[in-house]
């Protein structure tokens, strides 16, 4: 590869080094990505021109950049990035090639939010098949949002193509998803480095005091160093931020300038496109003298004309756009608009139009907010929340400056700006507002304060209990709708802080309705599960179905109900319907419950590869994965530091349902190997916080470590609590649980025998094989040491089958103390693969191609291949029949 293609950059040789061996390993299809970081005018943008010529012949070059005036616009960067290669684009499947024009604006619809990355992946792949491909992104902080998530999304799947990409940022700001990529920080130069590069300008003569002031001044930052002597602005009475030095330099130079190319500059600064064509046609308009303007404005060194207009650095532009006069830049977006095509850029003449306007304008508000529309069906929330706000900013009416201001408050929380949605609720004037937007208004604060941390989430579900009785007398029942979105929202705080109660207490204002989940509850909290659980399953397994309108809760009661098989319904309906209306949320959470379902039946390599699923497409939408069903299944599987990390997340997220969860875990793990006393601590806190399901499912894990310690009265008290919930629910789950308890606290025969053929008539795998080991060591305390072998023996192997280490553990010890040695069992497949790598192992043994892996885990099919490859080594095979050939890869259950 040449190295030596451009002048080397002084004193960036550690950088540029990186930068190659990046570049050389994308050469052999080991593709990768670097974030430059640094403070403008660090040489960012030079180390990535650098970069383009030293490859130059052997990669192919595709160049991007982010624009300080263009981030409402969704997929602006990565449109630019992918307009190179859109030469392949026939060859995408239609759903891809689709999804990308309609993310471009080229054709109508809403894409499917996880192909478009996808999509750009294989659009780039198919590019680089030919040639290497170099993707250089420069001023990623201005990124669109769309756009970011995008790339972010494609720099962590090149690792097995012939791609390498390269952003540069400020370091100051953070970008979602960029900031986790692997980064460099570009720093300032030495001054032996920086003596150099001055030293090699030489366009000014310095004696030596002022030189020493002028580098002292720049602090080793290239730009400084190259531009400040040409303003002549290097000696200034007191220190200024080297970005305003910067600006200034290039704002001298521009004032040097014609009229005619200061106009054409301010112009070119507020066109986002770069498109020469665009820019021509808004100069003339302005009766600018283009052939005379643009020479005098390349002279300067300021901006060049070639393919696209491209300004000597961002700070040029930011200093020609920000200098100009209110009117000047008023008449460079109303030019602009007037030559930007409304069919095929109608979003950007309106963002335009809008900049142009002084004051209120009903057209151009109506203009934008049709915009919006359009940019939220492309999946742009932050552009459409942009469009919404400066449209109700220009409204005219102001009922239609209401609507727009909250419909604006609302796609800014869904693009993740909860302050700027906060903000916008302020400006609203709640005097004048009708019982529905004044109830809309306390829904949207709530979710925004639901978000803002512990506090927030205790004054979220209040706020939406204010909307939900704001709206009882006029509509009652969208009222009834808010008190059960205030109840799933309580149900995530959690019974700990008094949050859920507080919102059921509050239910029973509800205006009257038919029978529903808010009426069970609140039966299930007043008069106890004896006459709640009944009303639940009413509810939950009518004709109505009722639960689809509020899956999340409806998966959580399911579990209070102890059944199993109306959990696999509720999962199945969830899977089925995130598939087929693509809704991220929907199957996310279908995702997370197939893999709980699993770790209960015992199918770690189902919940690993459902687990691995959500993680990718909660990358995919640029959100955390779920932690949930990883906790159940670390705990279950006996991996203490895994668990204890997972404690750590779980606790740092705050989230009180979840912290729930990880009591729980914790007090299975301590179980499982034995740590009785710490068993008993976790499971009384799990059971503490009083949360549906998860109080429950953790009263055995008390009953068991009390038992264990010593602590009868403690045993007892949680056994009578077990009793109470799994009495009315009556299912094979339910009295299988509880006999298996009622023995640890009575030691009597038969309650071991229940339970054992209680849990033999369900699927619960899991508690069943827990079941039999704690029969088999009654049975060797009792002295019946034949009899607890074979119990013992039996528990040793299904726990080893499942995967339950360290229970597997505990039956071998028991074992041990009756004299026998238990045999080593063979180790599962999955034991040996990561989560994404059981997915992929999964998938093919059922016999799917690389390419329909792909679809399901967002990855290329290149890269599937690359983990198959992994997964031959990691197993001892060498082919996809022999991957058939492994039972623990294959099960039928839930639908994943």
């Amino acid at each position: 590869m040449p190295t030596t293609s451009s002048r080397p950059l002084v004193g960036r040789r550690d950088e540029i080094d990186r930068l190659l061996a990046l570049v050389r390993a994308a050469g052999r299809g080991e593709g990768g990505v670097l974030v430059l970081r640094g403070e403008p005018g660090i040489g960012k943008s030079a180390l990535l021109d650098h970069l383009g010529q030293a490859t130059a012949g052997e990669f192919q070059l595709i160049r991007a950049s982010g624009s300080e005036f263009e981030g409402e616009l969704p997929f602006a960067a990565l449109h630019q990035l992918c307009v190179p290669a859109l030469a392949h684009l026939d060859t995408l499947s239609a759903p891809y090639r689709e999804s990308l024009l309609v993310a471009f604006g080229l054709a109508d619809g809403a894409p499917d939010p996880f192909r478009v990355g996808l999509a750009a992946l294989e659009l780039l792949s198919t590019a680089a098949g030919t040639r290497p491909m170099l993707c250089l992104v420069d001023d990623a902080h201005w990124l669109d949002t769309a756009s970011a998530r995008a790339l972010t999304f494609l720099a962590r799947r090149i690792a097995a193509e012939p791609i390498a990409m390269v952003f540069a940022a400020r370091d100051r700001d953070p970008i979602r998803g960029l900031d986790e990529l692997p980064g460099l920080t570009v720093g300032g130069l030495t001054d032996a480095h920086a003596r150099a590069l001055l030293a090699g300008e030489k366009t000014v003569t310095l004696d030596e005091r002022v030189r020493d002031r002028l580098l002292a001044e720049a602090r080793g930052n290239p730009l400084a160093l190259i531009e400040l002597p040409k303003a002549g602005g290097f000696a200034l009475p007191e220190p200024s931020p080297v970005a305003s030095r910067i600006e200034r330099s290039f704002l001298a130079r521009m004032a040097e300038l014609t009229v005619d190319a200061r106009r054409l500059l301010i112009l070119a600064s507020a066109d986002p496109t770069g498109d020469p064509g665009l820019l021509w046609a808004a100069a003339r308009r302005l009766d600018i003298e283009v052939p005379a303007a643009s020479a005098a404005a390349e002279a300067s060194g300021l901006i060049r004309f070639d393919t696209r207009a491209r300004f000597c650095h961002p700070l040029a532009r930011s200093a020609a756009y920000r200098a100009a006069e209110p009117e000047q830049r008023h008449a460079a977006h109303r030019a602009l608009a007037e030559v930007t095509d409304a069919e095929t850029a109608g979003d950007r003449r309106a963002w335009h139009r809008a900049q142009a306007t002084t004051g209120p304008d009903e057209e151009v508000a109506a203009e934008l907010e049709l915009s919006a529309s359009r940019a939220q069906a492309r999946g742009g929330v932050a552009a459409a929340a942009a469009f919404l706000e400066r449209a109700a900013a220009l409204s005219l009416d102001p009922a239609k400056q209401t609507e727009r201001t909250l419909a604006a408050a609302r796609t800014t929380l869904e693009a993740g700006g909860t302050e700027a949605a906060a903000d916008l609720l302020a400006s609203v004037d709640t005097e004048t507002l009708d019982v529905p937007q004044h109830a809309s208004v306390d829904l949207l604060r709530g979710r925004i304060a639901f978000v803002q941390g512990a506090e927030g989430a205790v004054r979220g579900p209040a706020l939406i209990l204010r909307a939900a009785q704001r709206l009882a007398a006029v509509d009652p029942e969208r009222s009834r709708e808010f008190f059960v979105a205030a109840l799933e929202m309580g149900l995530v705080v959690g019974r700990a802080a008094g949050v859920l109660d507080r919102v059921l207490d509050a239910a029973r204002s509800a205006p009257p309705g038919p029978p529903d989940l808010l009426d069970a509850l609140s039966r299930l909290t007043t008069e106890g599960h004896h006459a709640g659980v009944p009303a639940l399953r009413r509810v939950l397994t009518g004709d109505d179905a009722g639960w689809t309108r509020t899956p999340a809760l409806a998966t959580v009661l399911a579990g209070e109900l102890w059944d199993i098989e109306l959990h696999a319904t509720i999962v199945g309906w969830l899977v089925r319907t995130g598939r087929d209306t693509g809704s991220p949320m929907t199957i996310r959470l279908g995702l997370s419950q197939v893999a709980l379902h699993a770790v209960l039946t015992g199918n770690f390599g189902r919940a690993m590869a459902a687990i691995a699923e959500e993680e990718a497409i909660a990358d995919a939408v640029g959100d955390a994965p779920q932690l949930y069903p990883r906790v159940h299944l670390a705990a279950l599987r006996g991996r203490r530091e895994e668990v204890l990390d997972l404690f750590a997340e779980a606790t740092t997220r705050g989230n009180g349902q979840l912290t729930a969860n990880a009591h729980w875990a914790t007090a299975v793990l301590y179980n499982g190997l034995a740590e009785y006393p710490a068993a008993l601590d976790a499971a009384t806190r799990a059971v503490a916080s009083g949360d549906l399901f998860l109080a429950g499912i953790a009263l055995p894990e008390l009953v068991e470590a009390a038992v264990r310690c010593g602590e009868h009265a403690v045993a007892r008290s949680a056994l009578d609590s077990l009793t109470e919930r799994t009495e009315p629910a009556g299912t094979a789950f339910a009295l299988g649980i509880a006999a298996a308890a009622r023995a640890l606290v009575s030691d009597a025969e038969a309650d071991h025998l229940e339970a054992l053929g209680q849990l033999e008539n369900g699927p619960l795998s899991v508690h069943l094989a827990r079941a039999r080991l704690r029969y088999g060591e009654w049975l060797r305390r009792e002295g019946r040491r034949r009899e607890a072998r074979e119990h013992l023996r039996t528990a040793h192997e299904r726990l080893s089958d499942i995967g339950l280490e360290a229970f597997t553990r505990r039956a071998a010890d028991e074992l041990r103390a009756t004299g026998e040695v238990a045999r080593s069992r063979t180790g599962h497949s999955y034991d040996h693969l990561t989560m994404q790598e059981t997915h992929i192992a999964r998938q093919v043994a059922a016999g799917a191609t690389s390419k329909e892996v792909a679809t399901r885990l967002f990855l290329s099919p290149r890269t599937v291949d690359a983990h198959l490859r992994n997964i031959f080594r990691k197993l001892g095979i060498t082919s996809r029949r022999q991957l058939r050939g492994m039972p623990d890869l294959l099960d039928a259950g839930v639908a994943s």
